[in-house]
């Protein structure tokens, strides 16, 4: 992509000539602004495996923190250069303007952003009157000159300078002049480009678009763009800024950030590439953008976000038996683009919605070709809306789901046991939390297994007895493990007689599946699901 040059409408002297305007700049703040969630605290450790990902993305800045202010970002930048290997990316150092009053050669701060050792130095400062006024104490013209002496001051360390103008469109509402002041002052000391920031997250498209079009055209400058979520419209604002003429786009992957976060960069990314048709990753990154929003939800520790736009477990997942007839015609009719392009997939969810054509496409995604006997199809849509309307879901447990059609499809429910009883017993005590003892009976590969668990509850006990009792005769269960347990009361009316359903996730290490149970006794719920859940492991290892 080529930008727009600086001088396109401008009525000003351009302060960055043409020959100099880059394609858009993408830059990560992840590692810092990311890191300010409610909830999400990052190691160096983290932060290190996270800049590699972000790397893989195609980013072309990784902001890795403020050095000197932060012990964890100062030691993030000590290791990096031994620990990270970027392909794409260049390290950027968070850092203030020198401190009121104060010699930019003799501030510590500003000391710790060279001796970072990082290439780009990111310096946030106040574009706004009143909080230069009240929050640093100053005058505006000495907030100008902490900007001009700390830009040139890191040129002279032959740093490449963005500045991040903090409060930016709140300042500009109510003193435009001194806001663009801001900018032309820094541009004018060496500053790269100057990056609009919507700290509060307040603004509209609309408006936010009109205030970068006019600061754009009255300073020349290379301007960027940093938006908050606040109301709803990160994304878009950041977008509107691009399309007014912003040539640097700031956000966090998955969104990370405090309050309701900030602009969630691979949403960005996405529509500007694939709606916008606007390069600006390196060629096949792009594709990797699923992979790598959920392997740093795995090191962040926040759950991914399902219907997160693209590369969410539900961008591209459909319920309505209509919507599956029509994709089982053309994909597109009911799809804005193809989930390949972004690493993801489409998905068949099986629910009481869901007519033949669903279950026709769900089968083919678990390689069954259910088009050849239409009855088939209608038997397994039968017994999923009669089940769905007794409580079950399947569209949340895929591994009930397919025990349930290859039963259809074989004749037979895939069956590795036959279980004769079980019983669980709760101690409670009132010196300790108690425990609870479970008691499993079955048979399997001709013998009769009496097996016992212990646990911290009935459904771990449960669990417990059932794989102990399995893996004598089926060992490749010792690596299943039961990693998530969710239980919901369907008709709390009826009080402890309430329908109760149960959603188990279970892993081997390299897989998770999940799996239903119903009924009126919590327990036995769960049992169902536990069951299901050891069977669909047999199945996936197929064990001789």
């Amino acid at each position: 992509m080529t930008s727009p040059t600086p001088e396109r409408g401008s009525t000003a002297p351009a302060l960055w000539g043409p020959s100099l305007v880059p394609a858009l700049q993408v830059y990560d703040t992840t590692l810092r602004d990311g890191a300010q969630q409610e909830g999400l605290s990052l190691t160096v450790a983290d932060k290190l495996v996270i800049a590699g990902h972000l790397d893989d993305l195609g980013v072309g800045f990784i902001e890795g923190g403020w050095p000197g202010a932060n012990p964890k970002d100062t030691e993030f930048f000590r290791r990096a250069p031994e620990e990270l290997t970027l392909s794409h990316a260049l390290l950027a150092a968070f850092g203030a303007t020198r401190r009121p009053g104060v010699d930019v050669a003799a501030d510590p701060l500003v000391a710790a952003l060279v001796a970072s050792g990082a290439p780009v130095v990111t310096l946030v400062a106040k574009s706004h009157d009143r909080h230069v006024e009240r929050a640093l104490r100053t005058t505006l013209a000495e907030n100008l000159a902490m900007v001009a002496e700390t830009v040139t001051h890191l040129r002279a360390h032959d740093r490449r300078v963005f500045l991040d103008a903090e409060h930016f469109f709140d300042g500009y509402r109510d003193n435009p002049a001194y806001a663009r002041e801001v900018v032309r002052v820094a541009v004018e000391a060496g500053a790269e480009v100057v990056v609009l920031c919507d700290t509060n997250g307040g603004m509209l498209p609309g408006e936010l678009a009109d205030i970068v079009g006019a600061v754009r055209e009255l300073t020349g400058a290379p301007l960027g763009i940093h938006c908050h979520n606040d109301t709803g419209c990160a994304v878009a604002n950041s977008l509107a800024a691009i399309d007014a003429g912003a040539v640097h786009v700031q956000g966090t992957l998955n969104g990370y950030g405090e309050r309701t976060g900030n602009a969630d960069l691979v949403t960005i990314l996405a529509d500007l590439e694939l709606k916008s048709h606007q390069p600006v990753l390196p060629v096949g990154c792009l594709a990797e953008a699923t992979r790598i929003a959920h392997a740093v939800a795995e090191v962040t520790n926040v759950a991914p976000y399902a219907r997160q736009p693209y590369v969410g477990a539900s961008a591209f997942a459909h319920k309505a038996g209509l919507h599956a007839s029509a994709i089982k015609v053309d994909a597109a009719l009911y799809q804005h683009t193809d989930p390949a392009a972004v690493g993801n997939d489409m998905r068949m969810l099986i629910s009481d919605m869901a007519g033949r054509a669903s279950i026709e496409l769900k089968g083919r995604a678990l390689g069954f070709d259910l088009s050849a006997d239409p009855g088939v199809a209608s038997r397994i849509t039968d017994r999923v809306k009669a089940a769905e309307a007794a409580g079950y879901t399947f569209e949340a447990a895929d591994a009930s789901f397919e025990l349930l059609l290859r039963e259809e499809v074989d004749g037979v429910r895939p069956s590795f046991f036959d279980v004769e009883s079980w019983r669980v017993i709760v101690d409670s005590r009132a010196d300790s939390d108690g425990c609870a003892e479970a008691t499993v009976k079955l048979h399997a590969r001709g013998e009769r297994i009496v097996a016992t668990g212990e646990g911290n509850g009935p459904v771990n006990a449960l669990d417990h007895a059932l794989r102990s009792a399995l893996t004598r005769v089926y060992p490749v269960l010792e690596s299943l493990e039961l990693v998530d347990y969710k239980v919901r009361i369907l008709d709390g009316g009826q009080g402890t007689a309430s329908v109760t359903r149960v959603l188990v996730r279970t892993s081997d290490g390299q897989a998770s599946w999940d799996t239903v149970g119903v009924g009126e006794n919590v327990i036995g719920a769960s049992w169902q699901a536990l069951v299901d859940a050891v069977t669909f492991g047999l199945v996936r290892h197929d064990p001789g």
